[in-house]
């Protein structure tokens, strides 16, 4: 059930959507291939630091990833404020023109007023495409629909719909996906992260059309698999190795399947060392030159990470076996 507020929102939304729907707003950039959720940086004070994340996008541009996308999960949207995710979105759309990878803006919100703020916002900056994690108020699978069929009507654009990051143990079902997708068509895209995980994904692998792309996630670490489902690529956090996650999707595409699974071993070796290390991927983010400084914002405030000399052997011990696979870093 809409509440009062969201009712007068939705009545109110044929006579204030932007002016870019007019227009034709479908993107020529493909959705598939290397998605990378940008990291949000921060400085030392807590807040965001802007140029950094600018750098971020140029870093990917030049990886050759296929998609950027902010703000999700992994770019620390729940530490994020209003104001910086409305700013952060002009920051990207500005840094994101003329580039080659497609720009994902992050709509998501508690409720679907939250969202059609976020999306009209998003909308009027005409990104490429649009994701939405479902609403966290939501009581029910008819909440999500309501949710979700709301934004369909904002923009014309490719809508992801995220399956996690939802109300508690209410993940979407298949059913409801491919029942928007088909009501819909622009909402046929998918970033899969709820169990059970393949079973699902293969599910809507079979409903094409009216589904257009099937999205993994998990921070990559099923992208072997899941490229050799046949998914249309990964939507995650691991802008710090773009260029890894660029070049497995190329090996992917040419079917060099020798190459991509040492690739895909060496990048595990990273990939799985944060369960040991706290704050690896910043880190490397700081040591490849696209952060200056590597810090986490949190409930308390800002910190400021430090590895032990141990921990620092460890992270360079194993990056160096990734290296060679990699294009270069943001400053060298």
């Amino acid at each position: 059930m809409y509440t009062r507020r969201e009712c007068l929102m939705l009545a109110a939304a044929p006579f204030v959507l932007p002016r870019a729907i007019d227009a034709a707003s479908t993107s020529d950039k493909p959705m598939r291939g290397a998605f990378m959720i940008l990291t949000t940086p921060f400085t030392a004070a807590g807040g965001i630091d802007w140029d950094d994340l600018v750098r971020e996008v140029e870093f990917c541009d030049r990886s050759g990833v296929h998609g950027l996308v902010w703000p999700q999960g992994s770019s620390g949207v729940r530490y994020l404020t209003r104001d910086e995710r409305m700013r952060g979105l002009e920051v990207l759309a500005k840094a994101a023109r003329g580039r080659k990878p497609a720009l994902v803006l992050g709509v998501q919100g508690r409720d679907t007023a939250e969202m059609l703020e976020y999306a009209r916002a998003a909308e009027a900056l005409a990104p490429d495409a649009l994701i939405a994690m479902p609403p966290t108020t939501a009581k029910s699978l008819d909440d999500y629909a309501a949710y979700f069929r709301a934004l369909a009507g904002v923009t014309t654009r490719p809508v992801i719909v995220q399956t996690s990051g939802g109300a508690p143990s209410l993940p979407p079902s298949v059913d409801l996906i491919v029942s928007l997708a088909r009501e819909f068509p622009h909402l046929g895209y998918v970033k899969e992260e709820s169990q059970p995980l393949v079973p699902r994904m293969r599910d809507e692998l079979k409903h094409r059309p009216p589904m257009k792309a099937v999205f993994g996630a998990n921070f990559g670490a099923n992208w072997l698999y899941v490229m050799r489902l046949g998914l249309d690529g990964v939507i995650t956090g691991n802008a710090m190795y773009a260029d890894a996650m660029a070049k497995m999707w190329a090996l992917h595409e040419r079917g060099d399947t020798a190459a991509l699974r040492d690739l895909f071993a060496k990048f595990l070796l990273m990939r799985n060392l944060g369960e040991s290390i706290a704050g690896v991927d910043l880190y490397i983010m700081k040591k490849r030159g696209i952060f200056k400084a590597a810090v986490q914002r949190t409930e308390r405030g800002a910190k400021v990470l430090e590895f032990s000399p141990d921990e620092v052997a460890e992270i360079e011990y194993r990056f160096a076996a990734l290296q060679p696979y990699l294009t270069g870093d943001a400053r060298s």
